[in-house]
């Protein structure tokens, strides 16, 4: 069983995909459903924000997420449930530590590990984003696949539940020459209101980064996404919240590659709120492969 068709209001239908269902006979065991994809197998970045929110839904409370680390092992089919069992590794006095298993079938789909934390003073610096333009000044991911009649341009451009506007123009249907460092910066926004729930907001952005992260060993590679039999899939994924966030205000992504190699490539990623203060750090691994 999937969710509805989120083109008329992707942020809502992205909220009812991460809304789990307890299992009252069970503990610490819950489902979820998915999002339809254009082929079929459920989202990375969904599954992963889904399994955050099971563990952050056994911690105690006032404790929020501040790193996860995860496996993706199997692509999952997105007409099935998914099932979530948490096992509380440890609550110390400011700490927390969860492993989440996502299950399709009776196999995990994903391996995460968690860790959350009590609000604590501590020492207190940061560093601070590059000089780009405004999002208003940029074109979105509609602006460049708004024309075209694919599947895919329609989930960039429509069903999408976040905004993407890449500083230095989109990689969807052509890239800059090969040999160039691949850096990228994107802003993003999610395309309607959030709750005001920072677990939430944590989580959605571990399922919206889902969609860039990569983006720069492509660019690195001067290969768009429309190249012909491109197979990408998202390996691994470590991600760090320093500060509180909202994904329903624009967050610019500063992104770089720094290795590609054995049909593998890695993308990391600092991010900005609007004001320039840093949110986040996060790394993925990937499967990169592109024809001879």
């Amino acid at each position: 069983m999937t969710l509805p068709d989120a083109s008329h209001d992707p942020v809502g239908a992205v909220l009812r995909a991460l809304d789990l269902t307890a299992d009252p006979s069970e503990p610490d065991t819950f489902e979820g459903l998915s999002l339809p994809q254009p082929q079929g197998r459920v989202f990375g970045g969904q599954v992963l924000a889904q399994a955050l929110l099971a563990a952050g839904r056994t911690v105690p409370e006032g404790r929020l997420p501040h790193s996860l680390h995860g496996y993706f092992l199997r692509p999952g089919d997105d007409s099935a449930p998914i099932g979530f069992a948490v096992e509380r590794l440890r609550d110390g006095r400011s700490f927390s530590a969860r492993r989440t298993h996502a299950l399709q079938g009776g196999a995990p789909i994903l391996s995460m590990i968690a860790s959350f934390q009590e609000r604590q003073p501590g020492i207190e610096y940061a560093q601070t984003p590059p000089d780009v333009p405004d999002p208003e000044e940029v074109g979105s991911a509609l602006d460049a696949l708004g024309d075209v009649d694919h599947p895919m341009a329609r989930f960039w451009a429509q069903e999408s539940a976040f905004d993407l506007r890449h500083v230095d123009g989109s990689i969807y249907l052509r890239a800059g020459a090969q040999g160039s460092q691949g850096d990228q910066c994107v802003w993003a926004r999610a395309r309607g209101p959030v709750p005001d729930d920072q677990l939430l907001h944590r989580a959605l952005l571990a399922y919206g980064c889902d969609q860039i992260m990569l983006e720069p060993v492509l660019r690195r590679a001067g290969r768009p996404w429309a190249t012909p039999g491109l197979s990408m899939a998202s390996l691994d994924h470590a991600m760090w919240w320093h500060r509180d966030v909202r994904v329903d205000d624009w967050l610019l992504f500063v992104q770089t590659s720094p290795s590609a190699q054995g049909g593998r490539g890695l993308g990391a990623a600092r991010v900005f709120d609007r004001e320039g203060t840093l949110v986040a750090s996060i790394a993925q691994e990937g499967m990169v492969r592109v024809p001879d």
